[in-house]
């Protein structure tokens, strides 16, 4: 109970029901371990939350089209950018995980940091109202926003500079090994049928980025 209150001081909101943050914190690894609800469908409910919180956000300060501000609130609520924000509360120091996830490294795992963070949202949406929730958005997330809509998404460089040249490009994932919490993909990626590049990542998306990264690189070196 003193993890969750030093996290609720941290995040400047007290939860009236102390067991909605408790299992936005918790992973299914230990939920399973301890037949507990575990944070999948809070994170569903975070998620929304958080788009609209960032929606509410960027149609105020942002005088563009839909265009802009639909690509901004993807770069601002994409998984780095998730990772991020969950840094400036130290999020993953909380997370209840079962102990499988937590000798594979599963508290230092973007997508289940990136989870969880939904989740807290979730949590406290469940607790409090939208407003509540939007404060702690305004409070972790915002001051940050100009960081990480600079992320590069690589794939879609190497799809804007391939288009241009009037190429086709398509992804494979090659490989595929390790257990199930703890999976290493490597990734590569034709132009046409020209092998570009190669990438290894903890997850399909990860693993394709860095293919495209990869062949970016060495366009550049050409």
């Amino acid at each position: 109970m003193n993890n969750i209150l030093e996290l609720e001081q941290k995040l400047g909101y007290t939860f009236k029901n102390k067991n909605l943050l408790k299992t936005a914190l918790t992973h299914s690894s230990y939920g399973n371990e301890h037949s507990l609800e575990c944070n999948e469908r809070m994170e569903f409910l975070g998620d929304a939350v958080l788009e609209l919180s960032m929606s509410k956000y960027l149609y105020q300060v942002i005088s563009l089209d839909e265009g802009v501000l639909t690509k901004t609130r993807a770069k601002a609520v994409c998984e780095g950018a998730l990772d991020v924000y969950a840094s400036k509360i130290d999020l993953p120091k909380y997370l209840y995980l079962g102990k499988g996830e937590e000798l594979s490294g599963g508290r230092n795992r973007p997508a289940i940091i990136a989870d969880a963070l939904e989740a807290v949202l979730g949590a406290i949406f469940l607790d409090g109202g939208f407003m509540d929730a939007y404060k702690v958005v305004e409070k972790f997330f915002i001051p940050y926003i100009d960081d990480v809509t600079k992320v590069k998404d690589y794939k879609s460089l190497l799809q804007e500079k391939l288009q241009s040249e009037k190429r086709t490009i398509r992804y494979e994932i090659v490989r595929d090994d390790g257990p199930a919490n703890d999976k290493e993909f490597e990734a590569v990626v034709y132009m046409d049928e020209i092998l570009m590049g190669r990438g290894i990542g903890k997850t399909k998306k990860e693993a394709q980025q860095n293919a495209a990264k990869n062949a970016l690189e060495k366009e550049a070196t050409i």
